[in-house]
């Protein structure tokens, strides 16, 4: 049974309604019953009450659209269970005791609540109370919907918005049973689903396969009329709106190329935010292609079921009459506050201003770039050292490529090994995020030959990753780099390379809030970068071996690394887990260890 942050299952409706009530004091509960109600009531006399509701786990319907320009009240039963007869006739009394004009009384297409409403509704007409009931039913999943026809789902929500516009500018009984009527009729809904829902105590009521996502299913879970394997989202939008526009189907939608609609892209309860945006963007981008005009579009949570994984889409076809009272002002909570505008795809970007010009590189510092570093000679017989030959003029700029694509390989080799280390005390993306600074490097290098220079590189690099690699790995890689850089203008002897380490790594402790290494800082990079720097500190002696103090800078970052596994985390997203003592290699410093390794080659 999943697990629910619940006080108690048999009280999780009530309580869910007593918690809106306390946030809200533009709300009252009706006493003994799971009724909300406006607490404005001797407002209503001589207008029109609107009464609507259903079972909870449908939040934030009903309740949370109850307020001036909305709903008058709403009726709750316990979860995915249609409200009582006695608590929607206790609301219609409590609404007419108020002195309401006529009650309108706006019910989702489901037995329950069409036999439940309606049974009210026979009782307080035979008390003498004006109501109506308009039965909202917006599903487009069924060709052939048969004798209950089409369910209500999250398209009720524009009409409690229609026709409290409406009863809030004073329109009679009879109008507005006309105008949402014909709104209603003029909108259609689907729902897409990743995953079931379970009620609080219960088991999830239906499964589907990882790779698995069902199409027009109802807001309680009920079956929907296919299952298929998981699209990407612009191709699941399409395949939705294809469903919803057919004419072949008996429940379809209706759109002409020209004709203007909002749109409203529905929260089913457990879809992330980046994924409903995704969707919206996408159902905005198709309905453009197909000629039609967005007028408003809507994105959030109006009508879930419980945690369920999934989206649906709600098209309603507006005039500007029904566009100027879906823009009417509203104090209902749920309702969105959104802009009077169109929704496109086409909107006009703002242009990003121009790099400032910097100093030029050979301004700064004693002297002008090097051209080539350079060393102590080798040893006779031994190949140079890529990293030294790298810098030197002409050839040395085909040696930059190689020495940058052999870290590329390194860190695209090592992606999965380093995402298995961080998931033990991270989240799981060192490797993504260190391969996507591969890829931009790649990348960088097919447009144009990197400089040769050693502080033009390291600049360039830096600003490589700190656009491309994200995180906060990033960054810190950014720091390093650019205070590299900045050590290495106008150096041009050995020495320069150990300052421009120590200078990387000061800046990273500085603004990465680490003052020493032995504490997992942003994947500790810092930790294998210092035990690198203690031992390129050799090259500030004159005729030191570089070869051998890069292989000694290599083998210091690599037990640098492997000595992370002993290490507790004190910064970072490590520092965070209940246990911020590591019991592996922290992939930070793994990374760094590795990048050393393929400069060495």
């Amino acid at each position: 049974i999943p697990k629910k942050l619940v006080s108690s299952v048999s009280g999780c409706a009530d309580d869910a309604l007593a918690g809106l009530v306390s946030c809200n004091p533009g709300l009252r509960l009706l006493r003994g019953h799971r009724v909300i109600l406006r607490n404005d009531l001797p407002a209503l006399r001589g207008r029109v009450a609107l009464l609507s509701g259903g079972g909870s786990g449908h939040e934030p319907a009903h309740a949370g659209y109850v307020g001036q320009g909305m709903l008058t009240g709403a009726v709750a039963g316990a979860v995915f269970t249609s409200p009582s007869v006695g608590s929607v006739l206790a609301a219609i009394r409590a609404v007419a005791h108020a002195g309401a004009a006529g009650i309108l009384l706006i019910v989702k297409n489901y037995t329950g609540d069409r036999l439940n409403f309606g049974m009210a509704l026979e009782r307080a007409r035979s008390e003498g109370t004006d109501v109506r009931m308009v039965v909202v039913g917006d599903d487009c999943a069924f060709a052939a919907p048969g004798k209950a026809g089409r369910r209500g789902i999250c398209g009720t929500v524009l009409i409690h918005k229609v026709a409290g516009a409406l009863a809030e500018a004073g329109a009679g009984l009879d109008e507005i049973v006309e105008k949402v009527t014909a709104a209603s009729q003029a909108m259609g809904s689907l729902g897409l689903s990743l995953s079931p829902c379970s009620i609080p105590g219960s088991k999830p009521s239906f499964q589907l396969a990882e790779d698995e996502m069902e199409l027009g299913l109802g807001i309680h879970g009920e079956a929907g009329v296919r299952r298929m394997k998981v699209l990407p989202a612009d191709e699941a939008v399409e395949v939705m709106l294809e469903h919803m526009t057919d004419p072949s189907s008996a429940s379809h939608l209706s759109l002409t190329p020209g004709c203007s609609v909002v749109l409203m892209v529905n929260n089913l309860g457990g879809l992330s935010c980046l994924e409903l945006g995704i969707v919206a963007g996408a159902a905005v981008r198709c309905l453009e292609s197909r000629g039609i005009r967005i007028a408003r579009a809507l994105v959030g949570s109006f009508m879930t079921a419980l945690e369920m994984a999934g989206v649906s889409l709600t098209l309603m076809v507006v005039d500007e009459e029904l566009l100027r009272l879906i823009d009417a002002k509203t104090t209902a909570m749920a309702w969105p506050n959104i802009p009077t505008g169109p929704a496109t795809t086409r909107r006009e970007e703002v242009p990003a201003p121009l790099d400032v010009p910097g100093k030029p590189l050979d301004e700064a510092g004693t002297g002008s770039e090097p051209e080539s570093l350079s060393m102590a000679p080798f040893p006779s017989g031994m190949s140079p050292l890529p990293w030294e030959c790298v810098f030197s003029a002409g050839p040395g700029a085909a040696w930059v490529e190689q020495v940058l694509e052999r870290v590329c390989s390194t860190l695209l080799d090592i992606q999965d090994k380093l995402n298995q280390l961080d998931r033990e005390a991270g989240d799981g993306d060192c490797g993504h995020t260190h391969a996507r600074a591969a890829q931009a490097i790649r990348g960088w290098m097919h447009s144009r030959p990197p400089p040769a220079a050693p502080s033009q590189l390291l600049s360039s690099l830096a600003d490589l990753l700190l656009e491309k690699m994200g995180g906060s790995s990033g960054v810190l890689y950014g720091l390093f780099l650019t205070a590299a850089a900045r050590s290495l203008r106008g150096r041009s002897d050995p020495s320069a390379w150990a300052d421009a380490v120590d200078s990387g790594i000061d800046a990273m402790r500085r603004w990465g809030g680490c003052s020493q290494p032995g504490h997992s800082c942003f994947f500790s990079q810092l930790d294998s970068l210092c035990a690198a720097a203690q031992a390129l500190h050799s090259l500030r002696i004159p005729g030191a071996d570089p070869l051998q103090v890069l292989e000694a800078a290599v083998q210091s970052a690599e037990a640098a690394a492997e000595a992370t596994r002993h290490m507790e985390a004190a910064a970072g997203r490590a520092s965070y887990i209940r246990s911020s003592r590591l019991e592996h290699p922290d992939p930070g410093a793994v990374a760094v260890a590795a990048v050393l390794g393929a400069v060495l080659g």
